[in-house]
């Protein structure tokens, strides 16, 4: 409903970026270009100064972006009231989530979002932590799932459960007998990590850290970037390693894997980060706190 040139001049002054604005929006680059062109020559100035591989915005881009934000926050929340008044929840909702939880938490929760809102049309973007993270600062997507401590403090956190993570060894392993394992007993064996940049990894390593050991102490033989991945290789007898136990369930049941406690304990938080903004879209509100119930019930079954 927003005039387009000002959706297109906000994306592009947010991001800095003709490019990232066009993949943001879904445009081409020149249409971008087009937007943006027939705005200045409506004002009659520039709003953009460019350089060979940078833009800025001029002191009149500064003002006119600061106008556009309180514009579309208007703009939301008018929406939000409207469809407060007349009941109705639909549109489109951006989610993000790291790999685990993507593949293994949320199409429950979603599923059953779905059913209540048909209406609401989802669509679900996978990444390592620090990239969904970077997703939100950026307002490339509306909510992030995450598995890891989220550093930014501008950004809003809150806790939806909290996951275990267990040793995870091929049945025929020497370790498959134990009832739990310690650091120590994973340094002696060949390990198989995450990549760089994954909330599960970066959970692992703080454990090792408070151990008295680094990322480097362990005998890694292979860096892999899905849950699904690691779990094959374990179960080829390549390797151990730590994952969410949600994500091993089928595998222990069909005696892929065999699963044992750490000592001690290694637990790390499920969080929902969205951006702080007064005012959401209303399916997205809707989504928070469907998924908070969600999460009280998973805690409570």
């Amino acid at each position: 409903m927003a005039d387009r040139r000002l959706q297109v001049f906000h994306t592009v002054a947010r991001l800095l970026s003709f490019t990232k604005a066009a993949e943001t929006l879904h445009m081409t680059q020149p249409a971008v270009t087009f937007q943006i062109r027939q705005l200045e020559e409506y004002f009659n100035t520039r709003l953009f100064d460019r350089t060979h591989n940078r833009i800025t915005l001029t002191e009149v881009g500064k003002r006119v972006y600061e106008y556009a934000e309180r514009i579309f926050k208007e703009y939301t929340e008018m929406e939000n009231v409207v469809k407060e008044i007349t009941g109705d929840m639909s549109g489109v909702l951006v989610i993000g989530a790291s790999t685990t939880i993507a593949e293994y938490l949320l199409p429950v929760l979603l599923g059953d979002f779905k059913n209540k809102y048909p209406d609401v049309c989802i669509r679900l973007k996978v990444s390592n932590t620090d990239e969904i993270v970077s997703m939100v600062e950026n307002n490339d997507i509306d909510l992030g799932v995450v598995e890891a401590p989220v550093g930014n403090k501008s950004l809003a956190v809150s806790l939806c459960s909290i996951d275990q993570l267990v040793a995870i060894v091929p049945p025929g392993h020497p370790l498959a007998k134990r009832q739990e394992v310690t650091v120590q007993d994973l340094v002696s064996n060949s390990y198989i990590s995450r990549e760089e940049g994954s909330g599960t990894r970066e959970v692992i390593t703080e454990y090792f850290n408070q151990a008295g050991l680094s990322h480097d102490d362990l005998n890694v033989v292979m860096e892999l970037g899905s849950p699904e991945a690691i779990k094959g290789a374990v179960a080829a007898g390549m390797g151990v390693s730590i994952l969410s136990q949600t994500a091993v369930q089928k595998d222990l049941q069909l005696g892929l894997l065999k699963a044992i406690k750490l000592n001690p304990p290694l637990e790390r938080p499920l969080s929902f980060v969205h951006q702080k903004q007064k005012f959401r879209v209303r399916a997205i509100e809707e989504l928070l706190k469907f998924s908070q119930n969600h999460c009280e019930f998973q805690k409570n079954d």
